[in-house]
């Protein structure tokens, strides 16, 4: 029977992919700070940090395969921990699973390490640029990857979209939260950038098939069917039908006033949300379908319905701080002010 360890086993993500191995017969584990109390019972927990190899070392013993997911997202805003815990964590795991014979390891980074592309689609030949501390973190660790790939420890890359999926929430949950009460979102200038995001479902099921593909590789996992910012929020928008509506503002001011808030740490802002918001980026994913015959289900506007649903039942219970960031929602702050102005606005 394989046994697989799922590192951030406990985060939003990790437990999808908890739930998926399961399914497939596979003898989990799970690595992660905080234990949950919804964690099957068969599956074993081991708490401990990333950055400590005698606290990682136990969860590692007989696993045969590793999901590193165990990451600081672009919300903690910290440099400083967003290079301890995604590169010199990196580094401790995949030292550790070369020097235990782990069979496959697979990494999941992130497209920030891409920064804003000159051009899309992304290609796997496209050159990383990224250009924030969580895009440059995230590309340091694929570089660790590469090196461990050297030294002969099997790792396959998976680099998704902007993730969503029912539980979904972070800065998600602010959007979702003003559409159910009728105020209204807003895009940065048109909204005509081209925007691509992947469901959770999918991204597990890429990590899943890349655990048992031959030999090394890269892949770049989105969505085949999406559109612009501005149509995704007006779709959503008509599916509540709430009376919410989008509506625009000017790209630059509302930049600079997002970095302000940021600054002052009066709204939930991450460099990468300010850069990318109003930007297009999709990835060309012809090499993950070929090459793993994977094909995505979910579509832009179903994964946005299935994230605000979830959000919707679970409103007013899903602020529990044993939850990751990715699961509950990021806190407002003088968003709050804006969401009301939103419904003094002409129409």
């Amino acid at each position: 029977m394989t046994v697989s360890l799922v590192t951030g086993g406990s985060g939003y993500f990790g437990s999808l992919l908890v739930e998926k191995l399961q399914l497939r017969g596979h003898t989990v584990r799970i690595f992660d700070l905080v234990d949950t109390a919804d964690r099957p019972k068969d599956v074993a927990f081991f708490s401990g940090d990333i950055r400590q190899p005698d606290q990682v070392r136990p969860a590692l013993e007989g696993v045969d395969l590793v999901f590193n997911n165990v990451a600081q997202v672009p919300l903690a805003r910290d440099p400083h921990i967003l290079q301890s815990v995604n590169v010199d964590g990196t580094r401790v795991l995949l030292d550790l699973c070369r020097q235990r014979g782990v069979h496959k390891v697979v990494h999941t980074s992130s497209s920030a390490i891409f920064g804003v592309p000159s051009e899309n689609p992304v290609l796997p030949s496209t050159a990383p640029r990224p250009v924030e501390a969580y895009g440059h973190a995230k590309w340091e660790a694929e570089k660790l990857c590469a090196q461990a790939r050297d030294l002969g420890l099997d790792v396959s890359i998976i680099r998704p979209r902007t993730i969503l999926g029912h539980g979904r929430l972070g800065i998600f949950g602010i959007l979702f939260d003003w559409i159910a009460d009728g105020a209204d979102p807003f895009v940065l200038g048109k909204g005509d950038n081209r925007y691509q995001f992947v469901h959770a479902h999918d991204l597990a099921e890429a990590c899943i098939l890349a655990a048992f593909s031959s030999g090394p590789d890269t892949f770049n996992v989105g969505a085949d069917r999406f559109g612009t910012m501005r149509s995704a929020l007006e779709h959503l928008c008509r599916y509540a039908d709430t009376g919410a509506r989008v509506r625009s503002l000017p790209a630059l001011p509302t930049v600079l006033a997002m970095k302000a808030a940021a600054a002052l740490r009066v709204a939930p802002f991450a460099p990468y949300h300010w850069t990318m918001f109003g930007k297009s980026m999709w990835f060309d994913i012809e090499h993950v379908q070929n090459t793993l015959q994977w094909t995505p289900q979910w579509s832009n506007d179903e994964m946005f319905r299935d994230s605000y649903d979830w959000f919707c039942q679970h409103r007013y219970d899903q602020q529990s701080m044993n939850a990751s960031q990715h699961r509950r929602s990021a806190r407002q702050g003088v968003l709050r002010v804006a969401k009301r102005m939103t419904r003094l606005l002409p129409g």
